[in-house]
């Protein structure tokens, strides 16, 4: 990275990336092998077992007990906020959730408006008001879950009564299941029984105290909501607090459903003198061999225009690099090929790495990894909204998305149900090879399925940080750069354990007066 020179920032090192919601370290692990330093603050002690054993200097502790100025060395920040709150955007409280950070988003945006920044204090004063409002909010729904357990624990009371009701009233075991089945509309069932017509009453009546609650927690939103929130507050504090200098780059991931919020993000950082560019990026387009998209926010501070007081501009997109996967449909390489004579010159792709070509590499640097016959990943999930239609993806294809899940996943003879008899499940090796993590890495603590199933796949890291962090690069160097650095990622292996800070070790890095 070639930055505007600056007093402030070292030109004598590679930049120093803080990385919020850090997770077990898939962005850490692509920024060491393409030079550069990260300091990680992640909350799981799971992840944080995993990354203290792979070497990844880390902060443990919830993001909001920091702030960016603990990280006056950091020249970018990196993160990916947790993203469960707007996964149903546009269905109820997804898009609530989504509107009320928007909302968060655009007060944030009117206080650092040039016109309006009149000093650190009234911006700081509306962070400080947002947070006091969902630090209520967060309150009031511990408190409202609260009431709702207890309204659930009494309606379960009331269905066992119903059950035990009609049980010994002679209906059969069949008859009391489809009883059962209908207490989701229990204003609809009618019965002569006088008891159970109470009992049905009373069922229904603490559904709709339920429902209540569930509505009341909905308006509330959880902390999730706030958290996606901090990483624009640390770039907002370390471009408009006194004595602090603006990052010099700026990468954020997400599912799909966060768009919107970097679309808002971008205007922000716009207004902080930053070029940006929001990608719906495919994995399997950069050299992942697995189908999942992530919804990625690139920022670079451009100086000359926060100088001269002009739109900043935009930053060209990140070059794909594989084909795309079509299941069941013909390579987009041959179909290309048949029309040739009409389409524009352009740089040909690979073609897009299957399962059995990642493990097979990984098992040259593993020896003891399984070598499976031909074979079909059988998903934990349904498809179509049916849950006995499971997913069904081949040997020769990439993995479907890799999830917290992926553990469930059976690995059955091709074409068949019939289970791979010793090695019918990933190993968390694999698992992790298939997000193009090293074979080599060491996962640790608890719920490694999901440590894997939450991280950024490293080789997207890769071109992603190569895209922002070195400009400079032609298009032939940045192919070599990103060529040497995916070698390095697969056969990375971890040079040994490093202690987990929390607060009391701030004093270890420079601080600056707070």
């Amino acid at each position: 990275m070639t930055p505007a020179p600056h007093p402030d920032v070292n030109q004598d090192k590679p930049p120093a990336i803080v990385d919020l919601f850090a997770g077990p370290g898939g962005l850490d692990v692509a920024a060491k092998v393409l030079g550069y330093e990260v300091t990680g603050i992640e909350w799981d002690p799971g992840a944080c077992a995993t990354r203290s054993k792979a070497g990844m200097h880390t902060f443990q502790g919830d993001v909001r007990h920091y702030r960016a100025a603990f990280f006056p060395e950091a020249q970018v920040l990196t993160g990916g906020p947790p993203c469960q709150t707007f996964t149903v955007a546009g269905h109820g409280a997804g898009r609530r959730a989504l509107d009320k950070v928007i909302e968060y988003i655009e007060r944030l945006h009117e206080a650092v408006r040039p016109e309006n920044a009149r000093d650190w204090t009234q911006i700081f004063r509306t962070w400080r008001k947002i947070s006091e409002e969902l630090r209520i909010n967060e309150l009031e729904a511990k408190d409202v879950r609260a009431e709702k357990r207890k309204i659930e624990e009494l309606r379960a009371t009331k269905r066992k009564a119903m059950k035990h009701r009609l049980e010994q009233s002679g209906s059969s075991a069949d008859e009391v299941r489809q009883f059962l089945k209908k207490l989701k509309a229990p204003q609809d069932i009618e019965v002569r029984d006088g008891e159970l017509k109470d009992l049905i009453a009373e069922f229904s009546d603490l559904s709709d105290e339920l429902d209540k609650f569930k509505d009341r927690l909905e308006d509330l939103g959880d902390e999730r909501t706030g958290l996606v929130l901090q990483p624009l507050w640390w770039v907002i504090e370390r471009s408009r607090r006194p004595g602090l200098t603006p990052y010099e780059a700026v990468v954020l991931e997400q599912v799909p459903a966060v768009m919107p919020v970097w679309t808002e993000y971008s205007k922000v950082l716009a207004t902080l003198g930053y070029r940006t560019r929001k990608q719906l990026m495919h994995t399997e387009a950069f050299g992942v061999p697995q189908t999942r998209r992530r919804a990625v926010l690139m920022a670079r501070l451009d100086r000359v225009a926060l100088q001269n007081g002009v739109h900043p501009g935009l930053l060209p997109e990140v070059e794909e690099t594989h084909e795309r996967y079509q299941p069941g449909g013909s390579s987009s390489r041959s179909s290309k090929a048949d029309h040739a004579d009409t389409l524009p010159l352009e740089t040909p792709k690979d073609t897009w790495v299957s399962m059995e070509k990642a493990l097979k590499k990984a098992r040259r640097i593993k020896k003891d990894l399984p070598a499976r016959p031909a074979f079909t990943v059988v998903s934990n999930y349904g498809t179509g909204g049916v849950p006995e239609a499971r997913g069904r993806r081949d040997h020769d294809a990439p993995s479907a998305t890799i999830t917290g899940k992926v553990s469930r996943n059976r690995v059955v003879h091709k074409g068949t149900d019939t289970d791979l008899a010793e090695f019918n499940r990933f190993s968390p090796a694999e698992a992790g090879v298939l997000q193009t993590f090293p074979v080599a890495y060491p996962w640790r603590g608890n719920d490694v399925s999901q440590q894997i199933g939450n991280a950024v796949p490293p080789r997207l890291a890769l071109h992603v940080l190569r895209h922002v962090l070195e400009p400079e690069l032609s298009h032939d160097e940045a192919k070599d750069r990103l060529k040497r650095a995916a070698a390095a990622l697969e056969a990375w292996k971890p040079e040994g354990p490093v202690e987990i800070c929390d607060h009391r070790d701030l004093k270890r890095i420079t601080l600056k007066d707070s």
